[in-house]
């Protein structure tokens, strides 16, 4: 690799993805009536520019909302092949996941924003002069309003879906608590009801770097020779880091921290990476305003929907959608945790919702990086009614459990693999059906099947569903990869009226001649074909020890099966399933 190339690929970010110059595409609509803001106070003429891909159809209900970031703008997608690149161009245009062949995709600038939309920098018609710092305190629910007016103007009164990565997953929050009928899909990526003390932190130092420049001027800068840049240069290069994980970083610039790129700059490039924020603070400070900046991380810092299970329960009360949440495992500044705070709530609440959290080591970066946004896109795919239907033959195993849920009943599936179960519950009418998986590949195809899945991990317990919730809890082919059984089952008959579980029994007459004979770790096909050193089992229960942890608990064996998964061969209960059948099947009931 040349030295420029490795300058190149030093300096590389999602940043690279944002249009500088002038949105070329950008709409405006400048509304007549003032807008009355959530802290006090009007702002009249408000102006809002939007770009707009594909058609909107006869009933307006092929409409995608859009909700850009901090750092973004309108331009979310390509146009054309010679238009500039859009920040989500692997997620928008034709024939891709947000497909603007089918879908009629609106993304709006934020207001408080200097990308079109009013902003600090536009002329306050009080004074005739730039607003600065006398522009109004702004809320989310400000910007919400704006969009609120575009889509009426547009003509749009429900969207298909709403869809918005960090500070545009706050948009796309309270469009929902605020319009509950507003959207058929809200989708939520790498956000949170509320910031974290840690990033409301960032954001108080990054706006003391801007407020403290000496070319602020109280905010009232823009007929001034410099503007404050040192200021919102440095603001960048600290919230820049809140993007990245140590991984990132690590790999990034470890081996030449010492060797740094060359760069025209006032700020120290002593390490590798101090030439890496020099550039992206001062290429930041050629398309983004201070007091913009000021503005809208003060409406994130505002930004709060509740921290409790109850509060947001009585925040998303009243939404009629359907809920998608992706958060990502190495992101600290919007965390899995927050995400998961929603998802117990919404469950709580019986709304369909699908979470996901992605393994990626790129932090809060990832919702905008290509290899991420191929793990998440097909649930959006799905939830947007591209839906995978592929067949899937239904084992023996499976058939029995099948059986034993009554027409209508609703299921809480956990361990729930790829969903097949489910799709076929689905399939024959079930209405309230319920997903728990912790192995990404699982939660990614039945999420791509349209099913409500949870990324939850069965050793916590069941702390996300309320007493009573479902019918019937399946636990099938998962008993044995659980630490905490007693648990388990205790929380199964808690949010179910009764349960089936289906195990390999560790009994079986095969396995114990592996051990008394051969004198190996157990070994077969099927649940058992694993290496002593490499099984994901952790429990290695036969039939009469769940006989006898039943018993112990009191709880009431309803039905029972018992057989040979790779003959088909069943066992009667008298014919000693505990050494003859390498499977089972128990519905079980608190007594």
């Amino acid at each position: 690799m040349t030295e420029k190339a490795a300058d190149r690929r030093s300096f590389e970010s999602t940043d690279d993805n944002r249009v500088a110059g002038p949105l070329i595409h950008a709409q405006q609509i400048v509304f007549d009536d003032d807008i009355g803001l959530e802290l006090g106070g009007r702002l009249q003429a408000v102006r809002c520019a939007y770009e707009t891909w594909g058609t909107l159809n006869q009933d307006a209900s092929n409409a995608v909302l859009v909700c850009h970031a901090l750092s973004g703008d309108s331009h979310a997608a390509r146009h054309d092949p010679q238009d500039d690149p859009g920040w989500w161009d692997d997620l928008i245009g034709p024939g891709k996941p947000i497909d603007t062949d089918r879908f009629f995709v609106v993304c709006p600038n934020v207001l408080g924003g200097c990308r079109g939309t009013t902003g600090p920098g536009d002329i306050n018609p009080e004074t005739g002069k730039p607003f600065g710092a006398d522009f109004p305190q702004i809320t989310i629910g400000d910007m919400v309003t704006v969009q609120k007016q575009l889509a009426d103007h547009l003509g749009i009164y429900r969207w298909r879906a709403i869809i918005g990565g960090s500070l545009g997953g706050h948009q796309a929050m309270s469009w929902v608590s605020r319009f509950p009928r507003c959207t058929d899909v809200c989708v939520i990526i790498a956000s949170s009801p509320r910031l974290t003390s840690q990033a409301l932190g960032f954001d108080v130092i990054g706006r003391n770097a801007i407020q403290t420049d000496p070319h602020f001027y109280g905010g009232q800068y823009y007929d001034k020779p410099r503007r404050p840049d040192t200021g919102l240069a440095i603001a960048r290069m600290l919230g820049h880091i809140t993007y990245l994980s140590t991984e990132v970083m690590e790999k990034k610039f470890e081996s030449d921290r010492h060797d740094p790129r060359e760069i025209a700059t006032s700020f120290e490039q002593r390490f590798s990476i101090g030439s890496y924020l020099a550039h992206q603070g001062q290429k930041f400070t050629t398309r983004f305003d201070a007091n913009s900046y000021v503005t809208i991380t003060m409406a994130m810092d505002l930004f709060d929907l509740g921290s409790s299970r109850l509060q947001l329960m009585e925040t998303f009360g009243d939404a009629e959608c359907e809920f998608l949440l992706v958060s990502f495992s190495s992101d600290w500044l919007f965390t899995p945790r927050q995400s998961r705070d929603m998802v117990n709530a919404l469950t709580a609440l019986d709304k369909s919702v699908t979470y996901a959290e992605i393994t990626s080591p790129r932090g809060h970066d990832s919702f905008l990086i290509n290899e991420d946004i191929r793990q998440y896109a097909p649930l959006i795919q799905a939830r947007l009614g591209d839906l995978d239907q592929e067949p899937h033959q239904i084992s023996m195993v499976e058939s029995l459990i099948l059986d034993e849920i009554p027409e209508s009943a609703s299921v809480l599936d956990l361990g729930c693999g790829d969903g097949h179960l489910l799709a076929e519950l689905k399939r024959r009418g079930h209405q309230k059906l319920v997903g728990v998986e912790v192995a990404q590949s699982g939660i990614l195809k039945a999420g791509s099947r349209g099913l409500n899945i949870i990324d939850y991990d069965l050793n916590e317990g069941l702390p996300a569903f309320i007493d009573n919730q479902f019918d019937v809890v399946v636990l099938s082919a998962t008993l044995q990869a659980v630490a905490n059984v007693e648990m388990l089952f205790d929380e199964m008959l808690r949010v179910g009226s009764r349960a089936i579980v289906s195990f390999p029994n560790f009994a079986y007459r095969e396995l114990r001649e592996d051990y008394v004979i051969r004198g190996r770790s157990p070994k077969a096909p099927g649940e058992f074909g694993y290496e002593w050193y490499n099984t994901p089992n952790r429990r290695f229960p036969s039939i009469a020890d769940v006989h006898d942890l039943c018993r112990q608990k009191q709880i009431r064996l309803v039905n029972e099966y018992y057989f040979n998964a790779s003959t088909g061969e069943q066992v009667r209960a008298d014919q000693d399933p505990n050494l003859n059948a390498d499977t089972a099947i128990l519905v079980i009931a608190a007594d």
